[in-house]
């Protein structure tokens, strides 16, 4: 006999969050339980017009009938193949990632931005082979929610109260060339930045900046490390941000948010001589791609 879910209403629903789920999200009172397109459903059956896509998710709408179907499709035939079996999907996703970033390189696949970054974290200190392994970062950036990322974010306010925090991780000022060339003096391995700084209040990088940024990184064996978390997959008119900047070549990318259409998936790409730092069981993720 199938198992019926009781009808519940969104009072009933909050109760059972205060309840059962813990309290880390400031959420607006509403349950949603449906939608298309722009459109989304509550439990009450309000319609509303969804201008937040989920912090960046859902950029192909609720419920794309094109991945809806994918998913129905493949679900009847196999829903997760462990990382010790080879995945045809996985590898066909992984050359168009490949592909559409014009990157010579090679990804791993996780389930979100934040182990996006931390994969990126332990490349670039392998890539350091224990002669390096500070990564400047900027003031005002966010990079997730680990203990890695908010050490590497440049905001205080998410940092309160778990420290102590991962050392390795120094910031400078965004847009400043001088405060870069100031961190030249912990020896980095690597130098990480947003293009368009979301949580930090939309701040976008210029162009000389980041060309000079480039420049100091090439001449000092300094990776340069792109989170595309929240401006890649298309959100600023081409697939990532940094092909906005010409002449622009990161070694490093990570990925999240929109790029499986609503499910939960990052990557990194890393170019192919860095990539290579990864041996069998230096890193892994469970459901990494699936």
């Amino acid at each position: 006999m199938p198992y019926i879910l009781k009808i519940m209403n969104t009072r009933e629903v909050i109760k059972l969050y205060d309840k059962y789920v813990m309290n880390t999200y400031t959420r607006v009172p509403i349950s949603m339980v449906k939608g298309k397109g722009t459109k989304l459903v509550d439990l009450e059956q309000n319609q509303y017009l969804d201008f937040f896509p989920g912090w960046g998710v859902s950029i192909l709408g609720h419920c794309p009938p094109k991945v809806v179907s994918h998913i129905k499709d493949q679900v009847r035939k196999l829903i997760h193949v462990p990382n010790n079996y080879y995945n045809h999907l996985q590898a066909r996703l992984a050359r168009m990632l490949v592909k559409i970033s014009r990157m010579k390189g090679k990804v791993f696949f996780c389930n979100s931005g934040a182990e996006a970054n931390e994969a990126a974290f332990k490349l670039a200190r392998l890539y350091g082979k224990g002669n390096r392994y500070v990564i400047v970062t900027m003031n005002n950036s966010f990079h997730g929610r680990t203990l890695a990322c908010i050490s590497a974010t440049g905001q205080k306010k998410y940092k309160k109260g778990f420290e102590p925090l991962v050392p390795g991780f120094i910031h400078v000022e965004f847009n400043d060339i001088r405060s870069l060339k100031k961190s030249l003096r912990e020896n980095p391995v690597a130098v990480m930045l947003e293009l368009i700084q979301g949580e930090g209040g939309i701040n976008v990088a210029e162009y000389d900046y980041v060309m000079e940024l480039q420049r100091i990184c090439k001449q000092h064996d300094i990776l340069t490390i792109v989170d595309e978390v929240q401006t890649g997959m298309g959100r600023t008119g081409k697939w990532f941000a940094f092909q906005h900047f010409p002449g622009l070549e990161p070694d490093i990318i990570t990925i999240a948010k929109g790029v499986a259409g609503g499910l939960p998936m990052g990557a990194m790409i890393a170019r192919n001589e860095i990539a290579d730092c990864f041996k069998p069981g230096m890193h892994a993720s469970t459901f990494g791609g699936g």
